[in-house]
């Protein structure tokens, strides 16, 4: 509930004019309905934009929004926004309409008859290490600090087991275990899908020496990858946020020379390539990225990168 608090239905002009019956049933849509956070994030973003762009037009209330003010409001965002983040909107505004017509709340979903932009894509925009990179970064992170060794098992963990920015940080210690005389990783992935899998070699090093470190193997419930206290130089029990995260993959970026604006999904893209580039199959990728489908995989396959550089290279004049 802390990321709607952000969101007070005052903030909102249709939902602060509405009957309580209409704010509550607004509420439980991003309480009751989305369990992920992430989603929950965006659906309440886009809300709040699409409520706030009717006020300013004079639509004051939910029944009076019609297929032309959500098509306009569509319209006006292709304009300053890519065409996934208007799907996106879209799909938000058409999922919060349907709850509200399972309410009562309005007779119909007005978004229904709104077409989004059309997008089609084969190859992800997030950007990607070579791997020489991505080795010449985990070894240049110092590792005689429990923070060091906390950000190397992290990317180490992002980059060997594909896994989700948001399954590393909501693991806890207990996650990390021995079956079969190696080290598994258990990710709690989308849908709240449980999701295990073998430790490369690099991964289980970086871990068991993190782990180690920290004396975190005897808090077994603890979060797996913390917070430092301030001025303490140790964990301090909290989980590492997302964000604070992101600044740290920057900082060591920056720190290890590389100069590809890379972000937390980087290290899932940079596993996955090198996993193809290296003989494994596409199905077998998209088993251990926990993906539904091989199109989604394809999207962090760059391999075909550098058959293009090859070719760029062979202007010669």
């Amino acid at each position: 509930m802390s990321d709607i608090a952000l969101h007070k239905t005052s903030a909102i002009p249709i939902i602060d004019l509405a009957e309580n019956v209409v704010r509550s049933r607004f509420l439980e849509f991003f309480t009751a309905n989305i369990r992920n956070p992430n989603t929950r994030k965006a659906y309440m973003r886009a809300a709040v934009d699409f409520m706030e762009w009717c006020a300013e037009r004079g639509v004051t209330s939910l029944p009076a929004v019609q297929p032309m003010h959500v098509a306009a409001w569509i319209e006006d965002l292709g304009r300053s926004h890519a065409v996934p983040t208007v799907k996106l909107r879209l799909a938000a505004i058409r999922h919060l309409f349907d709850w509200m017509v399972t309410g009562q709340v309005v007779p119909s979903n007005p978004a229904h008859a709104v077409r989004g932009p059309s997008y089609s894509t084969k190859k992800g925009k997030t950007p990607v290490l070579s791997p020489e990179e991505a080795r010449h970064l985990l070894a240049n992170i110092p590792a005689d600090t429990i923070s060091g060794k906390r950000d190397r098992a992290l990317i180490g963990l992002m980059t060997y087991s594909f896994a989700r920015i948001g399954a590393a940080l909501s693991m806890d210690v207990r996650d990390v275990f021995v079956q079969n005389r190696r080290l598994w990783v258990r990710l709690r992935e989308k849908g709240s899908k449980n999701h295990e899998m073998p430790c490369h070699h690099s991964l289980e090093a970086y871990l068991d020496d993190y782990m180690e470190a920290a004396g975190l193997r005897d808090h077994p419930r603890s979060p797996l990858f913390q917070t430092i206290g301030r001025g303490t130089g140790t964990l301090s029990e909290s989980p590492l946020p997302q964000a604070n995260a992101y600044a740290m993959i920057q900082r060591r970026a920056k720190a290890a020379g590389i100069n590809t604006d890379v972000c937390c999904h980087t290290f899932r893209a940079t596993g996955i390539t090198a996993y193809l580039k290296n003989g494994g199959t596409l199905e077998k990728a998209a088993n251990m990225a926990n993906h539904a489908s091989t199109r989604t995989t394809q999207l962090y396959d760059r391999r075909s990168d550098e058959v293009s550089l090859d070719e760029v290279e062979r202007i010669l004049i």
